[in-house]
């Protein structure tokens, strides 16, 4: 028999794991089920960096903004760990990423039954007769096995996908930051001489000072475009772009304002460093300056335009475009810290692709409560935890508003659940000729 749940959730990130704890709160007993294909809780484990921070504050985790009295909050969860008093005398709001990967796990594991670790969802299709559409098969695959599971509802948690420039293939020495702990291990003793790391955001710029620091016999070649790494704007003003409220008012505004507000406000959070590091850093190569032994190099308003991998290192090809000249670099590995890109939701249904609403730019268009719009036709929801930036502002793939999300979500598909009841109810006396 195949199992029915009012909502699958595809994914169990932060987001879907935020979710997962609402419903719990809100008196969901097993009517909804996450699938996670990872064996095991984990949120970008390659880039837990001793000492690198979170860049949004404590109280952004997974429940406060929803619920301050909530057990699983941050706080509750120092409080648990007894560590409570020590991380108030840090005198800081930002953890160090490492704690705050441990508090997701300690959350996720409070919450383990309602998700299927080590379960892929391998397709979505419509079940209904004709065109009409009244709920949706997930077909998964779990230890090699494949099945099928009903339901009313889902909500897509699948996080972002490393985005590589199209002409270069990841390999034992050429990766995205996004493997860059595991990958760097791989390397060989005697390739930690040469390392070149490819971008201008906080990830490339934590990883350039990682191996400067970690390899002190290394030279660290840090490539980009701009003509020094940029600080993000995280004034009090600025910030406001992440509050709740504030993506009640983007979503609500004509798409020209939305369009202008996610571009003048990119400095939040795209292509930025916090000021500390960029000063460090800056520190260091005057330093070295000063001594006449360079090993960090920058190597601003500058791309790359060819990567040749070899078995004993890598051939870059570093355009200087200021001066119009280009030159060959060598080095043992290069790390393309080159962001992420929501995966398309046509690509993740694509038996569902045509039944979604779109806009002039061909973008499918979400709701306020997250759920895509559909033709009459198509009775299931379908709700997205990411891809929604332009609808829903910069905070679509953060951590800054993951809690109220997850809540707002929760309260849609309880109000689907109740106008299913009332409409089986009404179908119900009709048939009974009551009327």
């Amino acid at each position: 028999m195949t199992a029915r749940y009012d909502a699958v959730g595809i994914g169990f990130g932060p987001s879907n794991l935020a979710l997962a704890i609402a419903l719990e709160e809100r008196g969901d007993t097993g009517r909804t089920r996450f699938f996670e294909r990872q064996e095991c809780f984990g949120w970008h484990r390659d880039m837990l960096l001793p000492g690198a921070t979170l860049q949004v504050n404590h109280l952004k985790d997974l429940v406060t903004l929803r619920d301050p009295q909530s057990s699983f909050s941050f706080v509750n969860y120092l409080h648990e760990q007894g560590r409570l008093i020590d991380y108030i005398n840090l005198k800081t709001s930002f953890p160090t990423r490492l704690e705050f990967h441990d508090y997701l796990q300690w959350a996720a594991a409070r919450i383990a039954p309602v998700c299927d670790y080590g379960t892929e969802v391998v397709g979505v299709r419509p079940v209904g007769a004709g065109d009409r559409v009244d709920a949706l098969a997930v077909d998964i695959v779990r230890a090699g096995h494949r099945e099928s599971v009903e339901t009313d509802s889902i909500v897509v948690g699948a996080g972002l996908r490393p985005r590589l420039p199209h002409d270069v293939e990841p390999s034992p020495r050429v990766w995205h930051s996004d493997a860059f702990l595991s990958a760097l291990a791989g390397l060989p003793a005697s390739a930690h001489g040469r390392f070149a790391v490819v971008g201008a955001g906080q990830s490339a710029a934590e990883i350039v000072e990682y191996l400067h620091a970690g390899y002190p016999d290394a030279a660290v070649h840090a490539i980009f475009g701009r003509f020094g790494f940029a600080p993000a704007d995280d004034s009090p003003y600025a910030n406001r772009i992440f509050d709740p409220a504030t993506i009640d008012e983007f979503h609500g505004a004509p798409a020209d304002i939305r369009e202008r507000l996610l571009r003048v406000h990119a400095n939040t959070n795209y292509s930025v460093v916090d000021l500390d590091l960029i000063e460090e850093l800056y520190r260091r190569e005057y330093a070295e300056t000063v001594r006449g032994a360079r090993r960090l190099h920058v190597e601003n308003v500058s791309r790359v335009e060819r990567v040749v991998d070899g078995p004993d290192g890598v051939t870059l090809s570093v355009r200087d475009e200021s001066r119009g000249t280009t030159r060959e670099l060598e080095v043992d590995a290069v790390v393309f810290a080159t962001g992420y890109e929501p995966v398309s939701v046509d690509d993740l249904l694509p038996a569902l692709a045509a039944r979604f609403a779109r806009d002039e730019q061909g973008r499918v268009i979400v709701e306020r409560d997250y759920r895509l719009r559909t033709d009459d036709a198509f009775a299931p929801a379908v709700y997205l935890q990411g891809g929604t930036e332009h609808t829903h502002g910069l905070t679509s793939s953060l951590l800054s508003a993951v809690a109220v999300r997850a809540g707002e979500i929760a309260e849609s598909l309880d109000a689907r659940r109740v106008r299913g009841r009332r409409g089986a109810l009404a179908d119900a006396l009709v048939g009974n000729g009551v009327s």
